[in-house]
């Protein structure tokens, strides 16, 4: 159920995750999640909340202007 417009339809999905780090843009790319039918809001498991927080670690480390990583192919 979504915890915003209280719908009862949530779908599986993917999305682009968008962390604004010390004057970097981090985008990780077709991360896996739920999505209500209704507002659109996104939802993370618990794994892939930590697999985003993992790499951007990694991407932390780069501190290039903009890093781009695809979710399915990041170590």
């Amino acid at each position: 159920m979504c915890v915003f417009c209280k719908n009862d339809t949530c779908f599986d999905s993917t999305t682009t995750h968008v962390v604004n780090y010390k004057n970097c843009i981090i985008i990780i790319k077709n991360v896996p999640c739920l999505e209500c039918g209704q507002c659109g809001e996104k939802y993370y498991a618990d794994e892939v909340a930590e697999r985003i927080e993992k790499i951007v670690d990694q991407a932390k480390k780069l501190m290039q202007e903009i890093s781009v990583v695809d979710y399915k192919t990041a170590a």
